[in-house]
């Protein structure tokens, strides 16, 4: 197995969709760009793809989080781009308290006291 597919690491359920709503808060944003933001803010750590990435980003519309429209890229393509909704912006609140219990909890699980 290559060294670069040992290292890939696979996300946690929901984990996706607080990365995507995260990347969201800098701004709208068509879906190879969030995975393009993702990977390289993770430093090639994460790597979304759009199998994965195309049925969330369609899972947070109708979640109401985010909504999108179509529109033309820097190369002139045709592109929907997605943005935070107000509630988009408090999900994001309450992901990341989910992310940090949950978290806390694995510590406490591999390093108990």
């Amino acid at each position: 197995m290559p060294r670069a597919r040992q290292q890939r690491v696979e996300l946690l359920q929901g984990t996706l969709d607080l990365l995507i709503l995260r990347t969201l808060q800098w701004g709208p944003q068509h879906g190879h760009g969030i995975s393009v933001a993702i990977r390289s803010s993770s430093q090639d750590v994460l790597q979304i793809d759009h199998g994965s990435l195309y049925p969330a980003l369609h899972r947070l519309e109708r979640q109401g989080w985010v909504n999108a429209e179509w529109k033309t890229t820097e190369n002139k393509q045709r592109a929907k781009y997605y943005r935070l909704t107000a509630a988009g912006r408090r999900q994001v609140q309450t992901e990341r308290d989910r992310w940090t219990r949950l978290t806390e909890a694995i510590a406490r699980v591999l390093d108990p006291a």
